[in-house]
């Protein structure tokens, strides 16, 4: 994938029998694909050209140019669609783009290796960053707070992080 890209969805299905699909929406505003318009593959390629939207609990139920079935909606099922980086505005500060996290190794202020981000999750109660132990094995889980997270260092490839045990 082009770093000049970012995820702002995902097809999650058709909706209806008429050919609408629902994406499940990584913008703060959810309607706010439509505005997008051309919403493209994870090659770059192009992956759907929205007409209209609607807002639907987290997600967005849309026309799109390339879907006239509901069959032709949910074969879309898992579609990852992207808009280039340029499209976006800058974070603002102590702001990121998930893209920009994963990947990040991930270190105490005195650097004591942690892992490296996998994703960035939000299961209801607050985004958290999948860690990959440094060692392997089974992932972990670090609020993205203040708290947890002093510090992001994008330049340098590194989230400073406050151990899990020491996270007050």
């Amino acid at each position: 994938m082009s770093s000049d890209l970012i995820q702002v969805g995902r097809v999650a299905g058709a909706f209806g029998v008429r050919g609408e699909v629902r994406i499940t929406s990584f913008t703060a505003d959810p309607v706010a694909l439509v505005d997008y318009k051309d919403l493209k593959r994870e090659d770059g390629s192009p992956g759907l050209t929205l007409t209209s939207g609607r807002a639907a609990k987290g997600s967005i139920i849309v026309r799109a140019k390339e879907v006239e079935t509901r069959d032709q909606a949910e074969a879309l099922r898992g579609l990852k669609l992207y808009i280039a980086r340029d499209s976006l505005p800058a974070p603002e500060e102590d702001e990121f783009y998930v893209t920009d996290l994963v990947g990040l190794k991930v270190e105490t202020a005195e650097g004591e290796a942690l892992g490296v981000v996998k994703t960035v999750q939000d299961f209801g109660a607050g985004d958290l960053l999948e860690i990959i132990p440094p060692e392997g094995g089974a992932t972990w889980y670090l609020p993205f707070t203040r708290a947890a997270v002093p510090e992001v260092r994008l330049a340098a490839g590194v989230v400073v992080a406050v151990k899990p045990d020491e996270v007050e």
